[in-house]
């Protein structure tokens, strides 16, 4: 059976699919990255992954895979196919396009960033299925975005569009890594809100999953804590709109877990902001922690061109 290897690389693990050409999984595996055994390591764990999916490929469906899609984070150049830099990772100007087409028999790779490719996955198959003009918005511990137009996600010029969580929503703010102060993942994150509940709880442990369960049962401390990032997260999505004027916004990662919790205020807040702007549809992700892998599987199917009419049931 002709198949694709699709890869999604995070922080801590590695997520991993082996997919047919109309979309169906035929084989999912997961492992961890190991980032604490360095940058080097990392790479040839990919590598391995990649090589041992192909190897099951070919025994079980009669043949090894035809091309492979990875996702990883950090700044990546995909039309090169080098992972430029990660942070969490540790790795600079890695060409790992051209390793994984090596160790995979020379077939075509396609190399994304994670966000991108999950929000091409949320557009295609998921949230955004059917609409022309999306915008992808994970919140996690830190938040990105992912530009949907058509059947593609913008990269930009250098490979840095969709940034949101770089959008300064308070000026003069909080201190952000990138060198600016006040941005809005500083204060509408998982993790800022975790920060945020924290220190008002004066419980180190205490988390955004937390403060969500609180809001629900009425604290006035947490609805404090949680109003405050909704707003943050209202001004950089407003300010988003207003230049790309969306049809749709798709809301998903850690935060967008707590439901309603979030999207009620979340929807009232947008709605309140805007002015000559038409309000899109806000609507929470589809397809969970299986985007950025369905993703991959996308991309190389892209790269063979047989993706239309392309259905998945995540």
């Amino acid at each position: 059976m002709r198949h694709v290897i699709a890869l999604d690389v995070g922080g801590t693990g590695m997520k991993a699919a082996l997919v047919g050409p109309s979309g169906e999984l035929l084989h999912q595996a997961r492992r961890a990255t190991g980032r604490e055994r360095g940058p080097d390591a990392v790479v040839e764990g990919i590598l391995g992954f990649a090589a041992d999916l192909r190897a099951h490929g070919t025994e079980h469906f009669g043949e090894p895979a035809r091309a492979a899609g990875v996702a990883v984070p950090g700044i990546v150049d995909a039309e090169r196919g080098i992972a430029a830099y990660a942070a969490n990772l540790g790795w600079r100007d890695v060409p790992l396009r051209a390793l994984l087409t090596e160790r995979l028999g020379g077939v075509p790779v396609a190399l994304g960033h994670d966000v991108r490719t999950g929000g091409l996955a949320e557009g295609r198959i998921g949230a955004g299925k059917g609409t022309d003009r999306y915008l992808f918005v994970a919140l996690g511990t830190g938040i990105a975005g992912a530009i949907g137009v058509g059947d593609r996600v913008e990269a930009g010029a250098h490979g840095f569009a969709g940034e949101i969580g770089h959008i300064v929503v308070r000026p003069g703010g909080t201190p952000c890594p990138c060198g600016q102060h006040g941005c809005l993942e500083r204060y509408a994150s998982a993790a800022a809100v975790s920060e945020a509940w924290a220190a008002a709880t004066g419980d180190p442990d205490a988390d955004a999953a937390d403060c969500a369960k609180a809001v629900e049962s009425g604290d006035p401390k947490a609805q404090t804590v949680w109003q405050n990032a909704v707003d943050a997260l209202a001004a950089g999505l407003v300010t988003a709109l207003t230049l790309l004027d969306p049809r749709t916004l798709i809301i998903g990662g850690g935060l967008a877990e707590a439901g309603e919790t979030l999207f009620t205020p979340l929807r009232d807040a947008v709605r309140q902001r805007i002015t000559f702007q038409k309000l899109p549809t806000i609507v929470p992700a589809a397809l969970g922690d299986t985007a950025g892998c369905l993703g991959a599987g996308l991309l190389a199917w892209d790269l063979l061109d047989t993706t239309n009419g392309m259905e998945v049931t995540p």
